[in-house]
């Protein structure tokens, strides 16, 4: 199959399963397993090699994000429960003095996601953009805008996040100096779009998830003391930042010891390599906020009633059952419709004509940098995942490098930059978004896609002139 033709069928593929679910009202799960299937025929495989690839898709994305994404919904309900996310809303309240309070969660996304897997860090955020928006009266669009881009600008961009990462190693670029740039370029783009789209997602109001907001109350006052979230028995500030710290710490801790101890077999490697594990470090954090639970027991039991209508006499069967069983129905939808995703991507991916795509591009004379974005950007578009995006991308540059004057670091940023563009439906982390900030599809393509794209050209405009001026 000739790349043109492959692109076609991807085109095609991508319009039928927005036309499925928009139109035709069929539930993501089936309209992404109906598309797949078609798709994977079409593209030449038999049937029984098409059923392989989509179970091994679906079963593969699963097997990596399915008890992250389990646990990280059952702390997002301890941190609602023991008012952990109030303390957390007030912070930010303080901290931008009641105004543009978007940035909260979008800031903390941004730093979080430096070493922490995206899925679980829109996780982790959700609890905070929910809170604020009802609080304030803003639209869940907009705190989805601006969260995922500054989320998915540092895990495109900055090392040690594992996909640039390795992108940066495979093409010789310095570390200390891709991280450095990347820091540059990612904040001064995520501003950017800031400005440019915040007027635009005032122009559409999503509701907040409702069960995470079922206890806050919406202010008009524009003052800080009427903004602040009331409550009795809330646990102090410092101690409702530890339920997103721990995970995040441990992660994070982890991932720098990597890098600064590459002897594998070294004790403390096997040490902060379990406490880093991401199902290690959410565990962590479960236990310590059912810790943080029986220190504040009044706030759970008030919060746990008002959500499920119970009080169970016994407490345990707040914290070790009501907690496991909304979160598992918080968790369920995000679980097979990001499985499915998955099973899409695989089928792309799993067509030989994606390599002859690429090689059509970068053989297409288009000048220097431009061509190790527009391969990260055809990747990304294919592909859904940033990560396999950025290191298909790297393989097909690599060699090129030298005749087009390009060098490692000004690469790996390009390449990073070009994975930023068209998130969409075959991304899994489109559908996580999705489903914590409460978006439908056509939703999403608005707020997710939209967003990245300015996101990542602006990247890309930086980098073309900081290496212009020779800085990199």
């Amino acid at each position: 199959m000739s790349a043109g033709v492959f692109l076609v069928i991807l085109v095609l593929s991508i319009a039928a399963l927005m036309l499925l679910i928009m139109k035709a009202k069929l539930h993501p799960v089936f309209s992404l397993f109906s598309v797949a299937l078609v798709m994977s025929l079409v593209m030449g495989f038999s049937f029984p090699e098409s059923l392989v690839n989509i179970n091994a898709g679906f079963g593969g994305t699963l097997q990596s994000l399915g008890i992250p994404i389990m646990l990280g919904a059952i702390l997002a309900m301890g941190v609602q429960d023991t008012g952990a996310a109030k303390s957390i809303a007030n912070f930010f309240i303080r901290l931008f003095h009641g105004k543009n309070l978007e940035l909260a969660p979008a800031l903390t996304g941004y730093v979080v996601s430096i070493p922490v897997f995206g899925d679980i860090t829109t996780i982790l955020t959700s609890n905070i953009a929910n809170v604020l928006s009802k609080r304030k009266h803003i639209s869940m669009g907009k705190m989805a805008a601006f969260t995922q881009t500054g989320l998915n600008l540092t895990h495109a961009m900055v090392p040690p996040t594992p996909g640039i990462l390795a992108v940066s190693i495979m093409l010789g670029a310095d570390l200390g100096l891709t991280i450095s740039w990347g820091i540059v370029v990612s904040l001064i783009a995520f501003f950017v779009t800031w400005l440019a789209l915040r007027k635009w997602t005032d122009k559409e109001f999503v509701e907040p998830v409702p069960a995470v907001v079922a206890e806050i109350e919406e202010t008009n006052s524009d003052k800080v003391s009427d903004i602040l979230i009331k409550g009795e028995d809330l646990p102090g500030t410092f101690a409702s930042f530890m339920t997103i710290l721990i995970p995040v710490f441990l992660i994070a801790f982890s991932s720098f010891v990597k890098m600064a101890i590459p002897d594998a077999d070294s004790a403390v490697r096997g040490i902060t390599d379990i406490l880093g594990d991401k199902i290690v470090a959410l565990g962590l954090g479960v236990i310590y906020t059912i810790l943080l639970a029986i220190a504040h027991k009044a706030s759970v039991r008030k919060s746990n009633e008002d959500v499920t209508g119970k009080d169970p006499k016994d407490f345990r069967d707040v914290v070790l059952n009501s907690w496991f069983a909304r979160g598992m129905e918080v968790a369920l939808p995000a679980l097979l419709i990001t499985g499915m995703g998955g099973a899409f991507a695989t089928v792309i991916k799993s067509s030989p004509a994606i390599e002859g795509l690429s090689q059509v591009i970068a053989d297409s004379g288009v000048p220097g940098l431009l061509i190790p974005f527009l391969v990260g950007v055809i990747m990304m578009t294919a592909v859904g995942s940033m990560t396999t995006a950025g290191l298909t991308a790297a393989g097909v540059i690599m060699p090129m490098m030298a005749s087009l004057g390009l060098t490692p670091i000004s690469t790996a940023l390009a390449i990073g930059a070009g994975t930023m563009i068209f998130n969409h439906v075959n991304n899994s982390g489109f559908w996580v978004i999705s489903k914590f900030f409460n978006l439908d599809l056509k939703q999403g393509l608005k707020y997710i896609t939209i967003p990245d794209v300015v996101a990542g050209i602006t990247c890309f405009i930086l980098i073309f002139i900081f290496a212009a001026i020779g800085l990199f």
